[in-house]
Parts: C-alpha cells; structure tokens; sequence
C-alpha cells in the first residue's frame, strides 16, 4: 500500500496471556494475516476539504488553538455536523475496503491450498478504525458526560464488561492491535479499565516513527531494501520504491518497547506477538 498501510502474512511467535488468548482464538505458531489499511484517501480528503472551514469556524466561535493543526468546532453546529458527517462515510468506506480486501485474502489463500474458505478458519478477530471520532460517554469532574473523542492514530481500548465493549469481548476486553514495523514484529492486547479512566478508553495503535519520511528515504540512497528485507528473511513489494524507504525498520520505534509501556501504564495487557513468516532459504 501507500504510506504504512500494508497487509502482512504472520504467525503467533508468542503468547503472553494463554487464557485471553484462547478466547481471541490465538494460538501459537498459528498463520496470522494482518490487514492495516483505510478509506484509500477518502479520510484525507475529508480534512483537506474542512481543514480552512474549521479554522474560519474555530475563530468565529471563539476557541483559541495552540496549533491550526487542531482546528476544530462545536460538534452541534452546522460545520460539526458536515465534519462528523463526511468522516463517517470515511469510515464506512474504509470498513468495506478492508472487508473486500479480507475476502481477497481468503480466495487466495483457498486457490494456493485447494480448500474451501470454511476449511481454512480465516475469520476474522477484529476490525477497528485508527482515525475516527465516536459519541462516547465519560466521567469528567465527577460527572457523566457524552463526547465526541476524536482518536487520530489511536485506537479505542475499552474493559471488559463495559456496556460498550462489543459483546464478543465483554469477558476479554477490546482488541488492541500494534503493528510494528515490516522487519520485526506486531502485538495484539486488550484494553483495560485503567485505560478507560486515564485516557478515554484509548491505547496507541503503531510502534511510532523515530525517522521523518524525508530522512528515511535520504538513509536509503544505494541501498535495495527488498534485497536487505529477503537477507532477514521477509519478502516484501510494494508499489514503489519511495514506499519501501520511507518504510524501513529503522525508521520505526521498537515496537516491543512501546508495548511494555503501555502495559505498565496499565493501558492495555499484552496477549500475543505476531511475526512476519520467514523465507525458507536453501
């Protein structure tokens, strides 16, 4: 894909929790498929297309912003609705987009091995956006309140028995899903109660990046990143080769890190690692 997206074949390289796990239906050395991906430009579209709207609105309604990058307006006035609107066709579009993309998968996989799709058990474990605002009830100052939470590169990590957990998760709490970068490893976790108190039910949703696009793709002037990523035993296309530098390991946080973090910030609780499937090499 562009930018970070990516669909990734994986496998359970180990588990944290064997009980949560169980319940998600990991185990491991189980083949994985990982599919990060959204509403192919339609999201970015949508901020193109208000971001000079809400700055007009943000000064007409009187909210101060520390940076024009937050401009934003009260989500009842007529500028909100239009936002929350159009982002949530976004939304929409990118659960197709991924559910299409899903069935691709599953087709390949059933032509590759000459079974079925039911004899394969490709289902899926969760599906869950990283750019969406959601109406969400939150305790603020004591007090009950509906808001509108706005989660950019974040992802909603609700406890279990939440009234709001989806009812598949209500015993494990919702999914977390991490990717890391492609030369490593990804995570999948489960959201707490903790999270929910500190951080609008709210977990990180990628490792983050330590190295600019511009200063990753400087870093790889001469080199073949496929022939690096085949030498650690990960094959890899994509549509360009600027895809690929910007998209090095080294641009990325060790995503092992972060993971710990967020666990002992009581944000969410590691379930399983996910590994690329290595090359069979000789």
């Amino acid at each position: 894909g562009s930018g970070n997206h990516f669909l990734e074949i994986e496998y359970v390289s180990e588990i944290f929790d064997d009980d949560l796990a169980a319940a998600l239906g990991l185990f491991r050395d189980q083949i994985t498929v990982s599919i990060h991906c959204g509403s192919r430009g339609l999201g970015h579209q949508t901020c193109e297309d208000h971001l000079n709207i809400m700055l007009a609105a943000a000064r007409r309604y009187g909210i101060e912003l520390p940076d024009n990058q937050l401009c934003c307006a009260p989500i009842r006035s007529e500028e909100g609705r239009n936002y929350f609107a159009s982002m949530a066709a976004a939304a929409n579009f990118a659960f197709a987009n991924r559910q299409v993309i899903a069935h691709s998968v599953r087709e390949v996989f059933s032509f590759l091995f000459k079974k079925g799709e039911g004899e394969l058990g490709m289902g899926v474990i969760y599906d869950v956006c990283h750019n969406i605002a959601k109406m969400e009830k939150h305790v603020i100052d004591g007090k009950e309140k509906t808001l509108c939470v706005h989660r950019k590169g974040a992802t909603r990590a609700y406890p279990p028995g939440h009234p709001e957990t989806p009812e598949a998760y209500q015993k494990t709490g919702q999914p977390v899903l991490i990717p890391g970068d492609m030369g490593r490893y990804s995570y999948v976790l489960v959201g707490t109660g903790e999270a929910f108190e500190e951080t609008f039910g709210s977990s990180c949703h990628g490792a983050g990046r330590v190295m600019s696009r511009k200063k990753a793709l400087q870093s790889v002037r001469g080199r073949s990143i496929v022939k690096e990523m085949e030498e650690r035993g990960v094959l890899v296309q994509a549509d360009s080769f600027r895809t690929l530098g910007e998209e090095i390991p080294e641009a990325y946080k060790d995503v092992a890190q972060v993971v710990k973090v967020v666990e002992n910030a009581g944000l969410a609780k590691i379930v399983a690692q996910l590994k690329p499937i290595g090359v069979v090499k000789g």
